[in-house]
């Protein structure tokens, strides 16, 4: 009896002790946010130091793509914190899971998606627009985007749908008949941001034909809805409705990159200002989301029914990240974003009160609590949000080749490489060639490697 009588003084104070813990965070002041996503940045590199894959850089246990995308938020938050600590990590794990100069290593080529790579290229890109710093010896940052992009564009496919990017890229993978917006989102945001950067038309020209082929599908819907997949079968007239963040990010920031390189062009901008409209569901108000007020950012799909997988629970990172930067090339868009990034962050923040040092990240900000969960991808999300809270205090722009990137181009890059021979479903012509490079030479091997297999049963 005495001791029920003291237990709720006592849960009260252990819970006093956790909020004391909690990471303290001024969203107005660049100094706290500097505080913060160090706590932040520290304890996911904690968690990727122990990890058992470490003796391969850049490879996480279980996963081969989230490895990038953790190098492209530590990437921005060098540039906004000015924190070098994490570049020689970054760049180890970078160049080591290169392959042939294409993100597409041959240790992991075979299981790997358009999506898993595009992610890579995305990150090297990410380094070229930010002077990232280079090592000598090695490719450059841009020439890494460029050799993504080499070897991605030869597998769009138009023996099925017109056009469009498959989810996998060998036909024994499950998936490979499957059109998903990431995959085709990914590589449109590529090719646009590596049109900006290299103002080569090509890159362009493909950014925009992937933009109207998704157009042409489900995937990017008139009212301005992104389906998450379709499928060859159907001839892309089907649809998964999964809402996902990240789909709306990549064509979003995709379309601002376009926006800015064609010099305010309608369609960009009506693109962009649909979706984001759309957009607002992931800042949810339903009872389903216990504190959520429509100001927290929000995995709708998975969060309120704690199904979010390690991928989905990184989603926000790129959304928040992706969308502040590109507040910097699209006038006018700061004041739609901005403040419901700064509440994010505010309740990102409190949600970091896990483990023995009160600073591990849960998944479901909107409680505004630790929810009990914690893990690398946790701290991901909440890095990637605090880094769109430091972009307009830094407000600079990413730098093109006639603005300051360093990082020098090679339309070439990664078309000499013995990993792509994948299947390839249609022709590519000269026309579509990268500037003065020539894109990945494709030959048939690999296709009739995977029939045979399939055939003989695996």
């Amino acid at each position: 009896m005495i001791f029920s009588r003291w237990l709720p003084a006592l849960l009260g104070g252990a819970l006093a002790a956790q909020r004391a813990l909690a990471i303290t965070l001024n969203v107005e002041d660049e100094s706290s946010l500097k505080t913060a996503a160090k706590t932040v940045a520290i304890d996911m590199i904690n968690f990727y130091n122990d990890r058992d894959s470490k003796a391969i850089p850049g490879k996480l246990d279980g996963t081969w793509w989230e490895g990038g995308s953790m190098f492209m938020i530590l990437i921005q938050y060098w540039f906004l914190t000015g924190d070098s600590q994490f570049n020689s990590l970054v760049q180890e794990g970078m160049y080591w899971q290169k392959g042939d100069d294409n993100f597409f290593p041959a240790n992991y080529s075979q299981y790997l998606g358009n999506d898993d790579q595009v992610f890579w290229g995305l990150a090297a890109m990410t380094a070229a627009e930010l002077n990232y710093p280079e090592r000598s010896g090695e490719p450059s940052w841009v020439a890494l985007a460029q050799g993504v992009f080499n070897t991605q564009v030869p597998r769009w496919d138009t023996s099925s749908c017109h056009g469009g990017m498959r989810w996998q890229i060998w036909p024994y993978q499950p998936g490979y008949t499957t059109k998903n917006a990431i995959s085709n989102g990914g590589l449109f945001q590529l090719a646009a941001r590596l049109a900006l950067y290299t103002d080569n038309s090509t890159y362009a020209t493909w950014a925009e034909r992937i933009w109207d082929w998704s157009a042409g599908t489900p995937l990017l819907r008139k009212n301005w809805v992104i389906a998450d997949t379709t499928s060859c079968e159907s001839q892309c007239t089907d649809h998964g409705d999964y809402q996902w963040s990240y789909n709306y990010a990549t064509y979003i920031s995709g379309a601002a990159y376009m926006y800015n390189y064609t010099q305010g062009v309608q369609k960009w901008s009506e693109g962009i200002h649909g979706l984001l409209n759309t957009s607002d569901q992931f800042y949810p108000t339903s009872k389903t989301f216990d504190n959520a007020d429509g100001n927290i950012l929000s995995e709708i799909t998975c969060e309120p029914i704690e199904k979010c997988d390690r991928n989905q629970i990184t989603f926000r990172a790129y959304f928040s990240s992706w969308l502040a930067f590109m507040t910097l090339i699209v006038p006018g868009t700061s004041d739609l974003v901005m403040p419901k990034f700064k509440t994010s962050a505010a309740a990102a923040a409190l949600s970091c009160t896990g483990l023995s040092d009160g600073s591990h990240c849960g998944t479901k900000w909107y409680t505004q609590s630790w929810d009990g969960t914690s893990g690398l991808e946790q701290q991901m999300a909440v890095l990637g949000v605090l880094n769109a809270n430091l972009v307009p205090f830094k407000n600079k722009a990413p730098y093109t080749s006639e603005t300051g990137g360093t990082s020098v181009s090679n339309p070439s890059a990664g078309t000499n490489s013995s990993d792509n021979d994948v299947p390839v479903l249609n022709t590519v012509h000269t026309g579509d060639r990268a500037g003065a490079g020539v894109l990945t030479v494709v030959f048939v091997t690999g296709w009739v490697v995977a029939i045979t297999w399939m055939v003989r049963g695996g």
